[in-house]
């Protein structure tokens, strides 16, 4: 039998799916303590025994946001695996940014919701950090910082992170950078792409 989950996901038009697309919002804007199961059913408009009656209580909620975005970060990463294979290390990290900042200034909440985890004490069941161990050795293979997932120096994390958090920085800074920048919101991404590839490239390059 499908999950909810599962069923959101084969109707983007279902109220599932709209009150998982409201909480992926929400939970990204304001974070699992301050988002309530009544500020999601009024911002999709609905009565709160609706949004029970689909997706149960509010942790419930919460972690099929959390794995909903798990799969698509992982989608993303094997997408830069497959895309990087057989090219220099320069092409191959100029790409793993140009993927990652498409998807992440797209679903912003994202940023959001892993940066929330990285400072938030308390945890709620699943988060995106568990996850992490194995997206960044991911990258560090399609990157050739590893020749597999097993022996995967720390130093390579290490700068597979300085990668990944650079994004996630730029991302969910964006209301506060951007206006430093005096740019629109479609030039703060290419210039958030060509800094990270000027800092980054020659570094990982030497």
């Amino acid at each position: 039998m499908p999950s909810r989950l599962e069923k959101a996901r084969q109707d983007p038009a279902s109220m599932k799916a709209r009150i998982l697309a409201s909480a992926r919002k929400k939970f990204g804007e304001y974070g699992y303590g301050a988002t309530t199961t009544r500020l999601i059913a009024k911002d999709v408009g609905i009565d709160i025994s609706t949004l029970y009656y689909h997706w149960g209580e509010k942790q419930d909620l919460y972690e099929a946001v959390i794995m909903d975005i798990t799969d698509e970060i992982r989608a993303q990463f094997l997408e830069v695996e497959r895309r990087v294979k057989g090219k220099s290390v320069s092409i191959r990290l100029e790409i793993a940014i140009d993927v990652m900042c498409d998807y992440l200034f797209t679903h912003p909440e994202v940023s959001n919701l892993i940066l929330f985890g990285y400072f938030n004490k308390d945890q709620h069941g699943v988060t995106l950090h568990v996850k992490m161990a194995e997206y960044v050795s991911i990258i560090a293979v399609a990157m050739g910082l590893a020749e597999n997932k097993q022996s995967i120096s720390v130093q390579a994390k290490a700068r597979i992170l300085a990668v990944w958090n650079s994004v996630l920085n730029f991302i969910s800074g964006e209301n506060f950078f951007r206006p430093m920048l005096e740019v629109e919101r479609d030039q703060y991404l290419a210039v958030v792409k060509e800094t990270l590839k000027f800092i980054l490239v020659p570094a990982f390059s030497k």
